[in-house]
Parts: C-alpha cells; sequence; structure tokens
C-alpha cells in the first residue's frame, strides 16, 4: 500500500469513528477527496457519514462561512470554561450493569406539564441565518420532528411570531431583560400571543466578557435582521441593546403580568437556585452560557449536583453545556436534572442539512442515550440516580 492509501485509509477510519476534531486525530472529509483524486479512482465526492454530533460538527464547519463558524464556537477569554465543559463530562465515568432485561427503554418524561417522548430539548442560540436561510424557521420545524421543545432566542433572525407558525411543538421563549421595560413587557406580550408556553429569562449575562476570540472576525462578520428587538447588528453584537439593571425585583415586576412559567437561566450558585425558588420560578437552568459568559467558571455538570441538593425537588432543573454524547446527557440525569438542553450541535445540523439535520441530531442523541441506559442497567428515566457513577478514581464500589 502506497503512501497515498495509507493516508486515505487512516482518514476514512478516523471518519467512521467520528473523531472530534480537537480530539487525538482530526480528520479532513476533504483531504479524503483530494487523496482519491490524486489516487486516480475518480471519487473526487465523497459523502460524509453523519453518525454523531462531532460527525456534523466537522460536516458544518466545511458549509459555515469563517465569521459563522467562529461566533457559533467561540467563548470568552481564554476559551478555559468552554473546554471545561467537555473534559468535566468526559472525566466522570458510568458504572455498566449486565444481564438486564432492556428489551424496552423508555426515555419519556414531562417537563413543565409537556409530557416528551425523550429529555433533549433545543437551548437558545442566536442567529440562526448563519447557518440556514430559513434560520429559525427551520430549527422550529426540526424541533417538531425531533418531538421536542425549542427555546428560542430573542436574538432570532425571524420573529418570534414567523417561529410559533412553523413550529408543530411547544415552543417557549428566551428572555434578555432590557433596560428598557416597556420593550420587555411588549416584548413579552408578543411572545405569549404568539403562542409561547414558557419564558426562559437568561440571568447570567449582564454584559459581554471578553469575546476576544469572536472580536477577531467581527469585521467580516454580516449585519443581520433582529425582528424581535426591532434592530439590525453585526453577527454576535447582541441586537444593540443594553442590559445591565436586571435584578430580583425586576424578576418580581415580570412574574406581575406574566401569563406563561418563568425559567431562570444562567444559575451556577446554589444560593441563587434557592432565591429563584423562594420567589416562586417556574424552573432552573443550570447553565454557563456554553463558555460564553465569565471565563474560569466551573463546567455545568460540576455544580450540577450542588444545585440539584440545594433545590430538593422544588422545581425541574435543567442542564445544558458541552453536551456532545448520549452518555452526557445520562450523566446530567444521573445527578438528578429533568432534561437537557443542547446548542452548537443542532447549529451544526441545521448548517448541513436544515429542519432534517436539527432532527437528526435530536435523534442520535436520544439513541445513544437508550444505548447508555441499557448498558447501565437503567430502562426508564425514573431508575437513574448518582449509583450510575464510579464513586473514587480508583473504581472501588
Amino acid at each position: 500500500m502506497d503512501r497515498r492509501e495509507v493516508l486515505k485509509a487512516s482518514l476514512a477510519s478516523a471518519a467512521v469513528l467520528g473523531i472530534a476534531p480537537n480530539g487525538a486525530a482530526a480528520t479532513d472529509l476533504n483531504l479524503i477527496a483530494a487523496v482519491d483524486g490524486q489516487a486516480g479512482t475518480g471519487h473526487a465526492e465523497r459523502q460524509p457519514v453523519l453518525a454523531s454530533l462531532y460527525d456534523y460538527e466537522l460536516a458544518a464547519k466545511s458549509k459555515l462561512s469563517l465569521p459563522a463558524w467562529e461566533y457559533f464556537n467561540s467563548g470568552s477569554a481564554d476559551e478555559i470554561t468552554l473546554r471545561r465543559n467537555r473534559e468535566a463530562l468526559d472525566e466522570l465515568r458510568l458504572k455498566p450493569r449486565v444481564l438486564v432485561d432492556v428489551t424496552r427503554i423508555d426515555t419519556s418524561c414531562s417537563v413543565l406539564g409537556y409530557k416528551l417522548p425523550h429529555p433533549i430539548l433545543l437551548a437558545p442560540t442566536s442567529s440562526h441565518l448563519l447557518a440556514h436561510p430559513e434560520a429559525e424557521t427551520a430549527t422550529a420545524r426540526g424541533a417538531g420532528d425531533a418531538n421536542t421543545i425549542m427555546v428560542a432566542s430573542t436574538l432570532s433572525n425571524r420573529s418570534i411570531e414567523d417561529i410559533c407558525k412553523s413550529a408543530s411543538g411547544p415552543i417557549w421563549f428566551q428572555l434578555y431583560v432590557d433596560d428598557d421595560r416597556n420593550f420587555v413587557r411588549t416584548l413579552i406580550e408578543r411572545a405569549e400571543a404568539a403562542g409561547c408556553k414558557a419564558l426562559c429569562i437568561t440571568a447570567d449575562y449582564p454584559f459581554s466578557y471578553a469575546p476576544n476570540r469572536a472580536e477577531h472576525i467581527r469585521a467580516q462578520a454580516p449585519t443581520l435582521s433582529y425582528p424581535n428587538v426591532g434592530s439590525e447588528a453585526k453577527a454576535g453584537g447582541g441586537g444593540g441593546r443594553v442590559r445591565r439593571h436586571f435584578n430580583w425585583n425586576d424578576l418580581s415586576w415580570i412574574q406581575s403580568f406574566a401569563k406563561t412559567p418563568i425559567l431562570l437561566k444562567g444559575i451556577l450558585n446554589p444560593d441563587d437556585a434557592d432565591e429563584a425558588v423562594k420567589r416562586g420560578v417556574a424552573g432552573i437552568v443550570v447553565s454557563n452560557h456554553g463558555g460564553r459568559v465569565l471565563d474560569t467558571e466551573p463546567a455545568t455538570i460540576e455544580v450540577l449536583p450542588a444545585v440539584v441538593d440545594r433545590v430538593a425537588g422544588r422545581v425541574p432543573v435543567l442542564f445544558d453545556s458541552g453536551i456532545r454524547r448520549g452518555t452526557d446527557v445520562l450523566k446530567g440525569l444521573g445527578y438528578g436534572a429533568s432534561a437537557a438542553l443542547i446548542g452548537r450541535p443542532y447549529l451544526y445540523g441545521l448548517s448541513v442539512a436544515g429542519s432534517d439535520g436539527v432532527r437528526d441530531v435530536v435523534n442520535i442523541l436520544r439513541s445513544e442515550l437508550e444505548g447508555a441506559m441499557a448498558m447501565t442497567g437503567r430502562t426508564s428515566l425514573d431508575q437513574i440516580d448518582r449509583s450510575i457513577f464510579w464513586k473514587s478514581p480508583d473504581f472501588s464500589s
């Protein structure tokens, strides 16, 4: 076998295995095609195998513009928290069980009264037009096809009315609380009138902290329209709004007129979780904004157990940030989360295959979750608890 064939075989094996681009052996599907061409095989166009979320990530990188790729994938400052979200999930070791009848695996759950066939939701992410020409309306269709809930961002490139019209499943609305309180009230009323079933208020982003990587490509980023806030801005520019005065009293003000349940997103500190529950929120999302806010915060999976313990079952606790495998979802459920939310992965699916890609990404995760449940001896979500983990690094019981 000559050098070109060795290279082709090596790269093809990595692609089939779905190795992450930041892993030990990154793949380059374009290079496979190039090697094919040099070898004279006539297979210059080879479709990538989309078997995992990492496969979708690789495929998305080849389709997205540089500004889009950098915006979607960037974190704050040195991106320590961005990386830590993955590292902490990878470091948790699962304890398998054998000889359990796993003929039927039930992943169904209930979140705020909505019965879902699986616990995988779509987290709010902005600027979907960077990924697909139909933007959030395509995402909404994909969410419906995947039988899940989409949390639509304030900074969507489609209006909340158009997003809800495109949806066949529940839509929640993510809210940045603008300093203009009249604007905030009008936006909440718009979202409720459009049919949004819950309000997911972001609490952890009063202003931007060191978005250095995104700033490097800001000049190349296109100007996009954000109809929910009635403005245009450079992609990733926040829609031109200011949101620094939001406090606990403002939460009470919103609760005084909002007709839908309120979740508070961006909670890491158990004290904040306890305060939120005391103030009557319907749910909490443990999140570090995918590593895009304060750098050197811990991974969400690291603080999830402490938040769950403090909440003590009073309201559902959801979590996001870093999820790429069904085992990640299982680990969050093991620590007491009611559901998981994904962000970047469904944007990869959207960029590669529109609404079908969004659906496929969710279905891949669900299938992996089922397999992980089977191999840890769990056949329903209510059987998942902290006993799925090894208790110490030396694997003692």
